[in-house]
């Protein structure tokens, strides 16, 4: 009889566990914010990344000690608009130094140096250059932290202690976040299987439950 009890609580035991890792799997399911995988170097990155591409998903990142040649192709990354701005504002700071300075010393207060005429350009290409220079740098400066989404001082991949430790130095990991459309934790978790990836990781925010201290 005591046999058939201990058999019993222990199979319950067994069920409770199970039913608690379930339960575990779930709620990191829930507060998932990402997949990530490690692959073996910068080629299984490389191939990695145009199978994300590939298969649809459009909000995914690769993380590299260094940077891969064609990576921004393989990713299908479109052009930065940044290099567009940058001219534009420089642009406008040319004309308007050129303006200003013309206004000033035709328009407003003529006055003759050294038999120049009002509107002398080479004498005005300093400025015109400077302020041409100042707001460009500063429009890059910018731009690139406005397109960045910048500054950001904490990313969900911070949730990854195997990629902390590993992304400056030798590791090659890709991300497929939860903003994007297609994401499902268990799909995108078989997809890095599928292709080749390793270390395969729910990035997820800390859970602060029983379960978690049990496990």
């Amino acid at each position: 009889m005591n046999e058939i009890k201990s058999q019993s609580a222990e199979e319950l035991k067994k069920q409770a566990e199970a039913t608690g890792a379930k339960a575990l799997e779930i709620l990191i399911e829930e507060e998932a914010e990402g997949v990530v995988a490690e692959f073996e170097n910068p080629g299984a990155l490389l191939e990695a990344a145009e199978k994300i591409r590939d298969a649809g998903y459009k909000r995914f990142e690769v993380y590299s000690p260094f940077p891969i040649h064609g990576m921004d192709d393989a990713m299908g990354l479109k052009q930065s608009p940044l290099g567009f701005i940058v001219f534009a504002v420089g642009s406008i700071g040319c004309i308007g130094a050129l303006l200003l300075q013309w206004w000033t010393s035709a328009v407003d207060y003529p006055i003759v140096y050294s038999g120049k005429p009002y509107f002398a350009l080479p004498a005005f290409v300093p400025i015109t250059f400077e302020l041409t220079v100042i707001l460009s740098g500063f429009t890059a400066m910018v731009g690139m932290f406005a397109l960045n989404r910048m500054p950001r001082f904490f990313h969900p991949m911070f949730y990854s202690e195997n990629f902390c430790k590993k992304a400056s130095d030798d590791g090659f990991f890709a991300a497929i976040f939860v903003w994007d459309e297609k994401f499902n934790v268990r799909e995108v978790k078989q997809f890095f299987k599928d292709i080749g990836g390793k270390n395969i990781e729910v990035i997820h925010r800390p859970l602060e439950t029983e379960l978690t201290q049990k496990n």
